[in-house]
This record gives structure tokens, sequence and C-alpha cells, in this order.
């Protein structure tokens, strides 16, 4: 007599989830999406492939890895703003928006991170410094190009900052917290990058361009650390959630994650400012 089996049809050992119904999943969360949001996460993969390209090209013809003129530059912008983009397009998502104003945002914020990365990317093709570059006509349009970039990525991000803070979220306490601290540290890391252009600006007009080149960007650490704090700490509510929680030790969890976060940005911004 056989016994019959008890793992269901269709399923691995154990039970585990068949491959086609991860796939059905991953089909069924795409379908669900805006399509503002479908296509910055596209975007967002293209940049990303960019800068991986470039690290390609970095192991190929070598040449400096720091500097204003090096292949780091496109490789670390395209997968920084690949993923930024990815990521805010991901928190906007629990973010209490009007379908106009979350196009627009996020539309305006998708061009403006291909608008940063190519103009990296020209420069470095090009050989020459992408910042801080007014030497000739067209390095000034660029230059000037990326700085209005950066004005207009803080006017997006502030607004979507305010909706966090004014408590236009969805989703649990945790979440909500995390959104608003993440937000938080997110412009603190806008400020330290304000705060380099502005360094640099100030060397160029005293007339100390390689100066510029070669200090300005002292808080990048920091600038890069607080950036991405607002994926981080909403991705650990979501994490904690999916794993079961009760909602009283995710609140904790998220909350010493913030303060943990914080210092360390503290910590980093520190050592940049001592070395």
């Amino acid at each position: 007599m056989s016994v019959p089996s008890t793992v269901p049809q269709g399923t691995g050992p154990a039970g585990a989830v068949p491959s086609g119904a991860i796939l059905g999943r991953v089909r069924a969360h795409w379908a669900g999406r805006r399509r503002i949001e479908r296509l910055c996460h596209l975007i967002g993969a293209a940049l990303m492939v960019s800068g991986i390209f470039h690290f390609g090209v970095f192991l190929v013809q070598g040449g400096p890895w720091e500097g204003p003129v090096s292949w780091r530059k496109p490789t670390t912008f395209g997968l920084s703003f690949g993923l930024t983009l990815i990521s805010i397009t991901w928190v906007a998502s629990h973010l209490l928006l009007s379908p106009r104003a979350r196009a627009w945002l996020l539309g305006v914020f998708a061009a403006d991170c291909v608008l940063e990365v190519a103009g990296i990317t020209v420069q470095a093709w090009r050989h020459v410094p992408s910042h801080f570059n007014t030497e000739t006509p067209l390095n000034t349009v660029i230059a000037m190009s990326l700085a209005f970039g950066g004005a207009v990525l803080i006017v997006v991000l502030g607004a979507l900052a305010i909706t966090a803070f004014r408590g236009r979220t969805r989703g649990p306490a945790d979440l909500r917290l995390a959104l608003r601290a993440g937000f938080g540290l997110l412009l603190a890391g806008m400020a330290t990058g304000a705060a380099m252009i502005a360094k640099g600006e100030v060397l160029i007009r005293s007339g100390h361009r390689q100066e510029a080149y070669d200090t300005a960007g002292s808080l990048k650490w920091v600038h890069g650390l607080t950036l991405h704090a607002v994926v981080v700490l909403p991705a650990l509510a979501v994490l904690l959630t999916a794993l079961g929680r009760p909602p009283e030790r995710r609140y904790r969890t998220v909350a010493a994650a913030i303060g943990l976060y914080a210092a360390a940005g503290v910590a980093t911004l520190v050592i940049s400012l001592i070395r």
C-alpha cells in the first residue's frame, strides 16, 4: 500500500516554493506598480548598468581611481544615482501623494538623475574634470548643468521629505518613523553635498582650482552614508514586518537603528573634518 505524499504538487523539498510561483509573484508585483514607478525602475537599472560598464572600462584601461579625472566618477555616480532612483521610487510608494504630484516628482527626479550621470560620464570620456570646470564654454555648460541638477534634486527630495514629516504616509508606526528619519538623514546628506560644492566654488573664485579638485570632496563619505538612509531604514522596517516581529519590538528596533545610523553619520563627519 503506497503512502500519499505530504508535499503539495509543484513544490520542492520541505514545501519549498517553486520557481514558477516566485516568478509569478514578481510579475504580479511588477504589473501592480504605477507606470511612472516602472519607468523609474528601468531608468535606475540602466544607470546602474552604466556604472558597472565604466568599472569594466577602468579594469581594461587602468588609470587612477581617485582624483577629478578618473573612471571612478562615472562608475560610482551611475551606481549611486541608479540605486537612489530605484530606492526613492520605492520609498515614495509609501507616501500619500496625488497621482499627478507623484508622476511629476518622480519624473523630474528620474530626468535629473540621467542629467547628472550623463554630465559626469561625458566629462570622463573627454578626460576632463566634471565639477568646478569652467575653463571652456562646453565645460562651463556641463558644470552649470550639474549644479542646476543638484538644486533640482534638493527641491524634489525636499518635497518628498515634507510629505513624510507631515505624516502623510501609509503603513505601521515603525515604518512611518523610518520614513521620517530616513528623509531627515537624506536632507543632511544633501546639505553636505551643498557644502562641498560651496567649498569648491570658493576655492575656484580665489584662484585655487587644483585645490578645489583635490579637497572639495572631503565630505563624500558622510554624504554617501546619509543619502542612503532613506532606503536602509524603511527596508529594515519592512523586513521586520515580514519576519513577523510584534509592533512594539519593531518600533524599538527601528528607533535603535536610527540612533546607530545617526551616530555613524556624526562619526564619519568628524573623521572627514579632522583628516
